[in-house]
């Protein structure tokens, strides 16, 4: 069994990537550590553990930070919906976390075991970032980090410089880009390329009929409007799950070593993900970045999945 950590920031396409892992047969998910993002904290553990309850997993999830490291939260509640899943009346409250804060468990869980532990993380990466400060170690002990975040091709989701989770906590993700840790960085333009789930699609999808084909497509409801509404696109993306299904299966993607930097800081180029294409600052590269993921083996994935 491979052993995932994954980190989160709990709403409608996360809660698809965890889905996936926690039903992937060679798959044990460790820990889930939840981080402020997509929607506060609280909600974004209750959307966690509503995901692992509905998947009969007694997988661990650990409250982590509640706003970025140097600055206060600018969530996602206009794209998710303001329970960051789609407002389609799911039971979202009452549930608890085990104990401990994330920060440890990251460390804990990763040092205790070098070279074995892929964490993936699908929010903002200020968890990460603090466990690094707190144990430089855990760069050379995680197996590798999968980070869905940033945009490598323009333009971005929340500017025309960048993607959400780097936005959010740009100093974490600057951190965590200069750690040393072994990263794969799937952007979110990869969501729109190979990760757009067309309204046809979602009905393929839907018409599985099994409890998780009918969640996955259920919470996407206030994505598909906000993506209309905003973009004109018909449907929606899923930045998370494709994430998610490079770190099960990384033969659906091509990987391009590259230097990759994050720009902290406030102004126009805040959370920017800076990539030297063609090498030309003499930096060593730093990151795997995936292109060209498969559209087509990303959905046949999430589709076996889905099934019972």
């Amino acid at each position: 069994m491979r052993r995932f950590l994954i980190d989160t920031d709990t709403a409608s396409d996360d809660a698809v990537a965890l889905l996936m892992a926690l039903r992937s047969p060679d798959v044990h998910v460790e820990a889930i550590t939840v981080v402020a993002g997509n929607v506060p904290l609280e909600p974004a553990v209750q959307n966690a553990l509503y995901t692992v309850e509905l998947c009969g997993k007694q997988t661990p999830v650990h409250a982590g930070l509640a706003k970025p490291i140097l600055r206060d939260l600018e969530d996602g509640r206009h794209v998710h919906g303001y329970d960051g899943m789609g407002d389609i009346g799911l039971d979202l409250t009452g549930r608890t976390p085990a104990e401990g804060h994330a920060v440890d468990v990251i460390i804990d869980t990763i040092c205790s075991s070098p070279g074995e532990i892929t964490l993936v993380t699908l929010g903002p990466l200020s968890n990460v970032a603090v466990a690094l400060l707190k144990e430089p170690r855990l760069a050379e002990c995680v197996k590798e980090c999968v980070v869905m975040g940033g945009c490598c091709v323009l333009p971005g989701n929340i500017t025309p410089l960048a993607e959400f989770n780097i936005y959010v906590d740009p100093e974490a993700a600057k951190i965590v880009f200069e750690s040393g840790m072994p990263l794969v960085l799937v952007g979110w333009e990869e969501s729109i390329t190979s990760g757009f789930i067309t309204m046809e699609e979602s009905a393929k999808l839907e018409a599985i009929g099994t409890k998780y084909s009918e969640f996955a497509v259920g919470i996407q409801r206030t994505l598909i409007d906000y993506l209309e509404k905003s973009t004109g696109m018909i449907g929606y993306d899923l930045p998370d799950p494709l994430a998610m299904a490079v770190a099960l299966d990384a033969s659906i993607t091509t990987l391009e070593r590259k230097r990759v930097d994050v720009i902290a800081g406030d102004g126009p180029a805040r959370g920017q993900t800076v990539v030297d294409v063609w090498g030309v600052e003499g930096q060593p590269p730093n990151v795997d970045v995936a292109v060209k993921v498969s559209a087509e083996k990303f959905q046949t994935m999430l589709a076996e999945l889905l099934k019972e």
